[in-house]
This record gives structure tokens, sequence and C-alpha cells, in this order.
């Protein structure tokens, strides 16, 4: 086991909970207090780290000129990524057609009550991203809030330069205490993986692939045609890295998001592979990918255009051209909005929804079943981020040289 990459754990570990989950069933379910723990563990650390690294990233940069070129061009991506992705949802959805010749009785009668969310307007969803209180913002773990304020003080750091040496010397030393932190949690990765793979297989089994089988497969079938259709585009044309070295070092990421069905929760991962493996530099990773894991929400914008366009076909309703372009602006502005801890879709999706017009009954049935769904659009959020910024280093040089990195630099340790 010693010999084995980080990787190859987790996923021998998501495999064998599986296993253990298909096998066993709800009796595996005992061991659901070491996943609880595992999630515990992350969360501990994503306020924290996300806030020690913004800051350290964007004072890094050393150039508010950069800075804006940057975050120009990562927040290009992100929304221009999200936009597509809610097309290829429409259209991957009008192709499969999952709503068709569904029974109407069966929906009816099944499923939870859900309460639906607050419409969402777009001055309300910019205050919001502004913290009247950045402590109270941080002790409620309220992370666009955190990321405002953390690229404040990073951008102050930054024009005040030699001024603030001090401080950002501490900073930049509290940055590497969380990743030591992040370190020691990560080695748990591979048992966490796998009492909540063996938890979700347990609890769900392949039960989920009945009446709602094809609406599954047609996310599945949606976040494929983005990872086709745009991923490796970004990834061979833009950021030019061979495809077979991403896809084997993203990897590990993937079995994280899998079991977390978080993408704050897959950011530790993220991080460390991104600078690790893909030696991206660590002033714009950690700038790019905890903002990613807020705002680029890639999986859940093609969530929101399979599920819409699936309870369009069960009740019959055809949506114009004017109403689906409609709703292509109004799924990123959500998708932006939508943080990414697991299930906070569902609501959201109720809400959408009601704006387009269409009765939200079959949400309680897409709950038991929102597990499967979630795990596969939290690992194109992630990827998403990590392709996004793997451009972004492209285009602005900003990968370490191989060559000259430090021996142990796998160890999460930035000079």
């Amino acid at each position: 086991m010693k010999k084995l990459s980080m990787s190859a754990k987790v996923f021998l570990g998501f495999g064998i909970g599986a296993v253990l989950g298909l096998v066993f069933q709800e009796k595996i379910l005992f061991v659901q207090p070491v996943g609880d723990l595992f999630l515990k563990l992350i969360q501990m650390i994503v306020i924290p780290l996300i806030f020690c690294s913004i800051i350290s990233g964007v004072s890094s940069i050393g150039d508010v000129a950069k800075l804006k070129r940057i975050g120009a061009k990562v927040m290009g991506f992100y929304i221009v990524t999200t936009v597509l992705s809610t097309i290829l949802g429409l259209a991957v959805s009008h192709l499969m057609q999952p709503g068709r010749g569904f029974g109407i009785a069966s929906i009816v009668e099944s499923g939870e009550p859900i309460k639906a969310a607050e419409p969402m307007t777009v001055g309300a969803a910019i205050l919001g991203m502004v913290p009247s209180n950045p402590v109270a913002a941080l002790a409620k773990g309220d992370l666009m809030q955190t990321i405002v304020f953390a690229v404040f003080v990073g951008v102050a750091l930054t024009i005040l330069g030699e001024k603030a040496a001090r401080v950002k010397g501490v900073i930049d030393e509290a940055t590497q205490v969380m990743f030591k932190i992040t370190d020691l949690v990560m080695k748990a990765t591979p048992y966490g993986v796998c009492a909540l793979a063996a938890c979700s297989t347990g609890a769900y089994g392949l039960s989920v692939f009945g009446i709602m089988g094809k609406f599954i497969l047609t996310h599945y079938m949606a976040a494929a045609s983005i990872v086709i259709f745009i991923y490796l585009f970004i990834i061979k044309g833009i950021a030019k890295i061979p495809l077979s070295d991403f896809f084997h070092k993203i990897s590990e990421v993937w079995w994280v998001a899998f079991s977390t069905t978080s993408s704050s929760g897959t950011l530790p991962v993220t991080l460390r592979v991104t600078e690790q493996e893909f030696h991206v530099k660590h002033e714009l990773a950690s700038f790019t990918l905890p903002l990613g894991a807020t705002v680029n929400m890639n999986g859940i914008a093609a969530y929101y255009a399979v599920t819409v366009l699936f309870v369009s076909q069960i009740y019959g309703v055809d949506l114009t051209l004017y109403q689906q372009a409609m709703f292509i602006f109004m799924t990123t502005l959500i998708s932006i909005g939508t943080p990414g801890i697991p299930n906070s879709g569902i609501v959201l999706t109720v809400m959408l929804l009601g704006t387009m017009g269409l009765p939200a009954t079959i949400m309680g049935m897409v709950v038991g079943i929102f597990r499967p769904i979630d795990m596969i659009h939290t690992a194109l959020n992630v990827t998403g981020d990590v392709v996004s910024t793997l451009a972004v280093a492209r285009l602005e040089n900003m990968y370490e040289d191989e060559e000259t990195l430090p021996e142990g630099e796998g160890e999460l340790v930035h000079s």
C-alpha cells in the first residue's frame, strides 16, 4: 500500500467501498461515522485554507494590472464554459427525450415536499457576495463572502507592497500551516472515500436505475458531451496538455468528488493535484480554484438544463426558443450563485421550474435519486475549475519549470 500513489489508493478505496455497499447493502451503513468524520475534517480546513491561500496567491502576483488580466481571463473561461454546458445539457435532453412516456400518476404520489427557494435577482446576488461583517462570514462558512474579502485583502497587500511586507509574511506562513494541515487530513482520503462510497451504494444500490434510469443516463450523457466538446478542446488546444496525462492526473480529484459530492469539499485535493501534478504556480491555483469552487458550476448548469427539459417533456410543455434562450441566461446566473456543497441545486431547481411555468411535483422523486446525479456533476464542476486554470496558466506562462522543481515538491510546501 505504501508504494501506491495517492490517486491509486483513492481509486482502490472507492472501488472497495462500492463493492462492500453492493454486497452488504444497508448493513454497511454502520461505517457512516467514518465518512462523516472525513467530511467534517474537510469542512474544518476549507474556510481557513481558502482565506489564507487566496490572500497569499493574489498578493504574490505582485502587479494589479496582471491581477486584472488574470481575473478577467479566469472569469471569462468560467462564464463561457457555464453557458456552453447549459446549451449542451439542453441539446442532449432534446436528443434523449428522458421525460417522454413517463407515468404522471407515479410522480404525483412519490417523493417528499420541497420548499421552493426565493427568486434570485441580479442585484440580490451581487449584494449577497459582499460581507457586511467579514468575521461573521468566516464564522458562518460563507464561501463567496470569504473569497470577496480575501481578494480585497490580497489587492490591498499588492498595492501597499513593502509597507505591508510583514503582514504578507504572516499570511504566507499561515498558508504553509494550512497546507500542512491539509496534507495530514488528505492522508485519510482513501478511508473516507471508501466509507462514503460504501454508504452511498449500500443505501441506493442499483435500484436507482429503474423508472428514473433514462433521466440519470441523460445527465451522464450531458456530462460526457461537456468533457468531449468543451474540456478536450481547452486541454488540447489551449492548455496544450496531452490528454492521457491529464486524465491520469485528474482521476484522484474525480474519486473524491464522487464521494463528497462537494466542489468545496474536494478543493484541498484539487489544489494539491493542480500544483503538484500539473505544476501550476501557487499564486494562480490558489486564486482560481477557490473562486471556481464557488462560481464555476458547469455540472450544475447541465443538471438544471436536463431537469427542466425532463419536466417539460413529462407534462407535454414545448419550450420556445426564446424561453430556452432566457433559460440559458438564468441558469448561468443561478449556477454562479449555487454553493459548492452537496444537494445545493435541489431547492434552486424548484425556483427555476416555477420561473419557467412548470410544476415542481417531480422534485420529490428526484431527491430520492439525486446522489448519483450529484456525483457526476460535482466531478464535472471540479474538472472545469482545473481545465480553466490550466488554460490561464498556459496563456499567462504560469507553470513551474519541472526541471528546476526542488526535491520534496510533492509535500504541499511552496517557497
